[in-house]
């Protein structure tokens, strides 16, 4: 079910490497999260850990390695060598079914390794889920619903990048829509997350970096200044390169406000990923103005569970005030065109992490601009509230 080790998003790498350049014995935990809490059985636990078992045999190619090398030349040689030697560990991800039925899934390891485990472990489920299911899809199918929605984009200029591997259907289904993607929209579809496509395809690769850089400065630095030092620390690592900041760890209100004119002037980019587009774009541009730049120059990426009609319209709204992209994922990747079929609503996120193995655990949360995508323990959510003055005080 996965391809290779490339297949996967391009910000597990760039994350990967600058957890290897600047933090190399800091550790964490990925946990799994199913959002809709659907039940399981034994049967596919089985098949899960089988799969999981085949990770363990995938390895960088020569093939591989050259492309990472001539084409994400912003990601150093020596990390992409270190690739090289690198295996997954199948015996490092903890998986099983509590007495209700509901997968657990858990991965602990040095964070520049552990991070790599997130996109293929969600592929592998959604898929064996679909399966499990009885959810029998036809590739012509699917592809004549992504050709509608094609239309849609090719006919509004609307520039988009496909975000799907996570939660997409399946592997077959994902490659014959990359090219479907190549193919028919080549003027607007900006690229795909997913390296190896992105190579297969000769595609851009796209991404930057994942909510989980920002919850690891919240854990080791605090909340108070998390999207502040997570910023300086990626700049410092790609030095203007993957320009393009996720603003809704710990909501977008607490982001802007620790946002200096300096990170504002490097950026090229904001995405938006929960919340109200309009609110949270309106907010950027405001921001944007009051240190005196032309929002005309940044772009705002918004990902948040995008379909196309969506899309163009709040591209429509911000028409001539700030530049529009959009990152679609599970509306390209996961409709098969099945008669009451519904994605799959997994994440699976750093639950905590530590400095080094001399440091105590420390547990880290999310705190999203939409409420269902809030994420950790409730203990530290207050915390968190409290010092990033979410609570409502001035």
């Amino acid at each position: 079910m996965i391809l290779s080790i490339l297949d996967t998003d391009l910000y597990k790498f760039s994350t990967s490497n600058a957890y290897f350049q600047l933090y190399p014995l800091a550790e964490g935990t990925f946990k799994f999260n199913d959002r809709a809490g659907e039940v399981y059985d034994e049967a596919f636990l089985s098949a899960l850990k089988e799969e999981f078992a085949n990770l363990g045999r995938l390895a960088l190619t020569d093939e591989e390695y050259l492309y990472a090398v001539s084409r994400i030349k912003y990601i150093p040689h020596n990390y992409w060598e270190w690739l090289r030697g690198f295996r997954f560990r199948p015996d490092r991800i903890g998986a099983w079914l509590d007495e209700e039925g509901h997968l657990q899934i858990e991965v602990t390891d040095f964070l520049y390794r552990v991070t790599l485990y997130e996109v293929p472990i969600l592929a592998i489920v959604a898929e064996l889920r679909n399966r499990a299911y009885g959810a029998r899809m036809n590739v012509e199918t699917a592809l004549k619903i992504l050709d509608r929605k094609l239309v849609i984009a090719n006919d509004n200029a609307l520039s988009f990048s496909e975000f799907g591997t996570r939660r997409r259907f399946s592997s077959v289904l994902h490659d014959s829509i990359v090219a479907e993607l190549k193919e028919k929209c080549p003027k607007y579809c900006a690229g795909t997350s997913n390296v190896y496509f992105a190579m297969k395809y000769d595609m851009t690769p796209i991404g930057t970096f994942p909510h989980e850089w920002v919850m690891f400065h919240s854990g080791v630095f605090g909340y108070k200044r998390a999207n502040y030092l997570s910023l300086e620390d990626w700049i410092q690592v790609y030095d203007g390169a993957l320009g393009t900041a996720l603003i809704d760890t710990f909501t977008t209100k607490s982001f802007l406000r620790t946002l200096t004119m300096k990170q504002a002037k490097l950026l090229d980019g904001f995405r938006q990923d929960s919340g109200d587009e309009r609110e949270v774009g309106d907010a950027i541009i405001a921001r944007l103005q009051e240190f005196g730049i032309d929002p005309m120059t940044k772009v705002i990426v918004f990902s948040n569970a995008l379909d196309f009609p969506r899309y163009k319209a709040i591209m429509d709204y911000f028409r001539g005030r700030v530049k529009v992209s959009a990152g679609i994922g599970t509306n390209i990747t996961c409709d098969p065109g099945i008669e009451g079929y519904k994605p799959a609503n997994i994440v699976m996120k750093l639950s905590r992490c530590r400095m080094s193995n001399k440091d105590p655990w420390e547990k880290v949360i999310k705190i999203s601009d939409d409420a269902g995508k809030h994420m950790g323990d409730g203990r530290e959510f207050d915390i968190a509230t409290y010092e990033l003055h979410l609570d409502g005080r001035d």
